[in-house]
Parts: structure tokens; sequence; C-alpha cells
């Protein structure tokens, strides 16, 4: 599993702390043996509301939306220079790694991107 999956799979499975309260919706038809099961599409994980709330648990004040460093820390990721480097790789990224800025900057673009492109509600403003 790579690092991406990593961060991926703390965001996308993240339980909030409350529950959504019940739709008073019909339960779901019981299927036919001759039925094809019915499979409900899965809900789009809205990220900026699971790492809203996991910075509001967290004791240091992290800058997920602009800091590849603060975003790894929040969901408990290691976020040393040679797991970014790592993930650069993973991601395939070009620039120069002694270049830590840039490639941090690339980075955090490019991990806001793959988690809309898996599912992930993100807003228009962290996509820039």
């Amino acid at each position: 599993m790579g690092i991406f999956s990593n961060i991926m799979g703390k965001i996308f499975g993240h339980k909030p702390k409350t529950a959504p309260a019940p739709t008073g919706a019909k339960p779901a038809p019981v299927p036919t043996p001759d039925a094809a099961p019915v499979v409900p599409k899965p809900q789009p994980v809205d990220v900026t509301a699971v790492l809203d709330e996991m910075a509001a648990d967290n004791p240091q004040k992290l800058n997920w939306r602009n800091s590849i460093v603060d975003l790894m820390k929040l969901v408990g990721m290691e976020s040393s220079l040679s797991e970014r480097k790592e993930l650069a790789d993973e991601l395939g990224y070009t620039g120069d790694k002694s270049d830590s800025a840039s490639m941090n900057i690339w980075l955090h673009k490019q991990v806001i991107k793959k988690l809309s492109d898996n599912g992930g509600k993100v807003p228009a403003d962290l996509m820039d």
C-alpha cells in the first residue's frame, strides 16, 4: 500500500463523532432470489469536513489546507522529508526534490486533486 493510499484511507475511512440523523426513508426492499442485489451508490466523502473535524480534535494547530506536512500529521502519518520524497516519487514528481518548498506545494496540490479524483468532495478553492 502506498503513502497516498494511506492518506486516502485515513480520510475516507474516518468516522464522524456524530452519526447522521435518520432520514425517515423507507427500508430497502428485500431482494427476491431472481432479482439482482441492489447496491447503493457510495456517497462522496466531504474531505474538508473530515479534515476540519480531525483538526478540531487535534491539540496542534495544523494548516492542512496549505501544507502537505500538516495534512500528513493531521491524519497521523509520518511527514518527514524522506516520506514526502517517497510520496513525490509515487505521484510522479519530476522536479528537484532538494527544493523541498516547491515539492511540498506540488505534493499538496496533487494529494488534494487525487482525493477529488477518487470520490472526495473538495471545494474549488483547494483545487487551485
